[in-house]
């Protein structure tokens, strides 16, 4: 609830928690101002000090912008009394006490809100899911791998095989061959007589 309030002043209203369970939060400032300014600027501020600024949003009746801090990831959004900062991928460091702040730029004079309560934004560590160690390469793959290996291995050592057959075949038929030397008697062998002399007859020398 915002009272009213004299003219040039502005008032700000925040939620004093917001829990962050999936990384995104959505903060409302609602304010209050009985001025006559045309030109805004609402800002997002962290910390007990309001040192780091998240966020902005500037706008006059037909122009509206953003900035944000390189470190957030942060959009406002204006509405008929109310801005509307959204955060999202959010980290546990940067839960954090945050101020909404209300400028009025244009015309003078230039005011401004007192800093509010301000709104605290818990966020949750997400969860790790411990995920079971999958072997890199799937079953089924090494399977079929094992089996091409073994089919050929076994082509390599049949072709080896007939090969080696085929081989020693042919060194048999190299050396089975007749031989062709002409054999004498075997008892003109024993006699001494060179294998080329003719058998002499003893016969005429008898009386």
């Amino acid at each position: 609830f915002l009272p009213s309030l004299p003219e040039n002043k502005i008032l700000v209203a925040q939620h004093p928690l917001l829990i962050v369970t999936n990384q995104t939060a959505t903060l409302v400032c609602n304010y209050t101002y009985n001025g006559t300014g045309k030109e805004f600027r609402a800002s997002l501020h962290k910390g007990t000090d309001s040192s780091v600024e998240v966020c902005f949003i500037s706008w006059n009746t037909t122009i509206i912008s953003n900035n944000s801090n390189k470190e957030f990831n942060c959009q406002g959004d204006h509405d008929k009394n109310k801005v509307i900062f959204h955060l999202w991928n959010m980290n546990a460091n940067q839960t954090d006490i945050y101020f909404c702040k209300i400028e009025v730029m244009y015309p003078p004079p230039y005011v401004y809100n007192e800093k509010s309560n301000g709104t605290v934004i818990h966020v949750k560590e997400t969860p790790t899911q411990i995920q079971e160690p999958r072997s890199a390469i799937p079953l089924w793959i090494l399977g079929t791998v094992t089996g091409i290996l073994a089919l050929y291995s076994m082509l390599v050592t049949a072709v080896c095989i007939s090969y080696w057959q085929k081989s020693k075949n042919k060194k048999y038929h190299q050396s089975d061959y007749m031989n062709m030397t002409p054999r004498h008697p075997i008892y003109q062998k024993n006699k001494g007589y060179p294998s080329y002399a003719p058998t002499r007859d003893y016969t005429a020398y008898r009386s």
